[in-house]
């Protein structure tokens, strides 16, 4: 094999396939805290924030960043008391025409909790 088949070390066709192209929340940041502490983690995609403010309004996770002029999480780990207001933040942003750029993951099944505008747990990022 030459170094043109290889990507990251494996393999690869030059076209990606869908499977390829599929992230898992699991992929997506640090560790965290314990499970069982924080089961849920927030996806936020960040560049495509353009600062409406709506997840600040309804959830003390959120707060808007004055520097930036984009909301930014306090934590990107929560808990169970928090999910109520992190799933209302995920539904009320307004970006990607109202699909949301926050997104809340179940770290226990590594499925989308919130916004889920698939219908079936899976990621909705657009990277």
């Amino acid at each position: 094999m030459t170094d043109r088949g290889k990507s990251y070390g494996r393999e690869r066709d030059h076209m990606s396939t869908e499977e390829d192209d599929v992230v898992s929340p699991s992929d997506l940041g640090g560790e965290g805290p314990p499970v069982e502490e924080k089961p849920y983690k927030i996806v936020f995609e960040a560049n495509k924030c353009f600062g409406a403010g709506k997840c600040a309004e309804v959830s003390d996770t959120w707060e808007m960043d004055i520097a930036t002029g984009i909301a930014k999480p306090k934590t990107y780990y929560i808990g169970e008391e928090d999910l109520a207001e992190n799933i209302e933040a995920a539904e009320a942003c307004p970006a990607k025409k109202d699909r949301g750029i926050i997104h809340v993951v179940d770290r226990r099944t590594d499925e989308e909790v919130a916004p889920d505008p698939h219908g079936d747990g899976t990621l909705s990022v657009d990277w």
